[in-house]
């Protein structure tokens, strides 16, 4: 008999498969190490090359400098760049106009971005209400915006603004793009606005006809409409006065008739001027 121990069927296969499998895992280890190792050594030539230019004084900051452009450069390579940039909420401007804010290029580098500080950029222009920045490593960037809404038309000293509900000029928006609009004047027009419109809205046949309102001594308002009748209404609630007004107009036909003032000022009585001058004033009625 033999002194050597009897080998079973597939024993050579089950040591081969165990030879094998170092030699896969040292494989695999040899590549994440040299994929590691490069990108490790280009993460340190980036740090060395913004040390250099800090130290020469070629800023980062300047887009021209030589070692902005090597960076921007470097950083596409590496792939922190602004390949893929998602801007949400805009509707009467651009992204141009938002990359151009927090001084982004598509497909620009990244490197030394601040979404914190880009947010507070945005949020200092007059046409954003607030903004959201996000940077997704390592080329992704996500903004998310909400507009100042056009909400009247502001008169003062010869210009037009376009203002929100706040009164919040809006110098970005051409106010010739939003002609339905109320247009409003006088001081502290802006202010005053939003409860004006919103009674004004609350009533659509009446202000279909107003086509501007001032504010007189910012404590009331006179509208003008569109049949160039002159409304002088109370102070106080402007709901009521507009209710007046329109109570008047039912009662006594005044659409129908050349009225070119009502005035409400006095509570209990209507008085009427027509378009000629010469007719005189008419009280209508003392309640």
């Amino acid at each position: 008999m033999s002194g050597k121990p009897d080998r079973k069927p597939g024993d050579g296969r089950k040591k081969r498969r165990r030879r094998r499998l170092p030699t896969r895992w040292l494989a695999l280890g040899d590549r994440l190490a040299v994929r590691i190792a490069a990108r490790s050594l280009a993460v340190l030539f980036l740090g060395a090359s913004i040390a250099y230019a800090m130290a020469t004084g070629d800023y980062l900051g300047d887009r021209t400098s030589t070692a902005y452009r090597v960076l921007d450069n470097l950083a596409y390579e590496l792939g922190y760049a602004a390949q893929k940039v998602r801007i949400s909420g805009l509707t009467h401007h651009s992204r141009e106009a938002v990359l151009q804010a927090i001084d982004v290029a598509p497909g620009g580098s990244l490197i030394g971005f601040d979404p914190a500080n880009a947010r507070q950029l945005l949020e200092n222009l007059d046409w954003v209400l607030n903004a959201k920045v996000q940077l997704v490593y390592p080329n992704q960037l996500q903004i998310s915006l909400k507009e100042r809404k056009p909400f009247a038309i502001w008169q003062r000293d010869g210009n037009y603004y376009v203002i929100d509900a706040s009164g919040s000029a809006i110098s970005s928006l051409n106010p010739l793009n939003f002609p339905g609009l109320l247009l409003v004047t006088g001081e502290g027009a802006q202010t005053s606005a939003r409860e004006l419109v919103n009674q004004l809205e609350a009533r659509p046949d009446l202000r279909s006809r107003v086509r501007a309102a001032a504010r007189v001594g910012n404590r009331r308002w006179n509208l003008y409409l569109v049949d160039r009748t002159k409304v002088l209404l109370p102070e106080g609630d402007v709901g009521q006065g507009l209710d007046r007004l329109v109570e008047a107009e039912k009662r006594y036909g005044l659409e129908a008739k050349d009225v070119g003032r009502i005035d409400l000022r006095v509570a209990g009585e209507i008085t009427l001027a027509p378009l000629s001058p010469a007719q005189g004033e008419i009280k209508v009625s003392r309640r």
